[in-house]
């Protein structure tokens, strides 16, 4: 979820939000990522998402990134935006998917913008491509009306039900931060607290098995990150480590072309800078001289180099 910069309409016209959409289509396709349900409101926005194995910023980065400068040119100004970095909450899909769902559809209705009938055949959120009445292919509708029943209109009917249920619900989902009434959202009641812990910009839903695990997993990636990061690499050394085991200088990574050595150098440095060096994206893209998105492709070329040839980290990592 994002807010415009000091609350401030993001979203001024249908061409801003048609314009945000294509983007989001463009960067599901090209992350592997999954929408289940989404709303556009005047000044801010709410996306229910499945990650891949990328992480979330390589979506919503350029999504964000892209959209920004695609608003200043079409409204003629300079500056930021969007307030801040976008906020994310990690939830536990089993137990939390549908109520997500409903409080996002109910966007526009709880901000009385049109009515509970109207929400059917309105073009800003997903409900109305759950409904049938507009076409999103980039949008999991089965995944959604799956849990409602296994033929269409039945599912519809109760999917309609289980939305027109939520009317009245005082769940407020925004600024980062799940805020819940115990009176209201009755499918969390029983979330405390201690339930609800954070990890860098996320925050965490879900029962406390869920959250445990999921604090286990983050831990134990931070600890190989740090494995490495201790050791003081930064992304020149490892440009000289991966150019010298690829034969190459230094001085050709920057060159253009389909030279497969320079690519799988390029791939491996994209791979191990990311996903054992913490090195972001950005950083990596400047040094070789190519965008954010060649960055993320490179990754995973770099990932099956070392399943399909057998390459090892601490090869590259160790042996220096």
């Amino acid at each position: 979820m994002g807010r415009g910069l000091e609350r401030r309409r993001i979203f001024g016209r249908p061409e801003d939000k048609e314009d945000f959409l294509l983007r989001l289509t463009v960067g599901l396709e090209a992350s592997g990522m999954r929408c289940f349900a989404w709303s556009l409101m005047s000044n801010h926005y709410h996306l229910l998402l499945q990650v891949s194995s990328e992480p979330l910023k390589e979506l919503m980065s350029p999504l964000l990134g892209g959209y920004a400068a695609s608003y200043n040119r079409r409204h003629n100004r300079v500056g930021y935006v969007f307030q801040n970095r976008f906020k994310s909450i990690l939830c536990d899909e089993e137990n939390y998917l549908l109520e997500l769902v409903r409080y996002i559809h109910l966007n526009p209705v709880r901000a009385r913008m049109i009515s509970l009938t109207e929400l059917h055949d309105y073009a800003w959120t997903g409900h109305s491509v759950i409904m049938g009445k507009r076409d999103a292919n980039w949008q999991e509708v089965d995944e959604v009306l799956g849990r409602f029943s296994s033929r269409r209109p039945n599912a519809r009917k109760k999917y309609s039900t289980f939305i027109a249920e939520g009317i009245g619900q005082n769940t407020d989902l925004s600024g980062g931060g799940l805020v819940r009434s115990y009176g209201g959202w009755e499918t969390i009641k029983a979330l405390r607290k201690d339930h609800e812990q954070r990890i860098g910009d996320e925050r965490i839903l879900g029962s406390s098995d869920f959250v445990e695990k999921v604090l286990k997993h983050d831990e134990l990636q931070l600890k190989e990150q740090s494995q490495w990061q201790i050791e003081d690499w930064d992304i020149e050394l490892l440009l000289e480590v991966v150019c010298d085991c690829f034969e190459l200088d230094v001085s050709e990574i920057m060159n253009k072309g389909r030279d497969n050595q320079l690519s799988n150098a390029k791939a491996v440095i994209s791979y191990l800078g990311m996903t054992c060096l913490g090195f972001s994206s950005h950083l990596i893209a400047e040094r070789l001289g190519i965008s954010q998105p060649a960055v993320s492709k490179l990754k995973k070329k770099g990932l099956i180099l070392f399943d399909s040839e057998n390459y090892e980290v601490e090869n590259f990592l160790v042996d220096r």
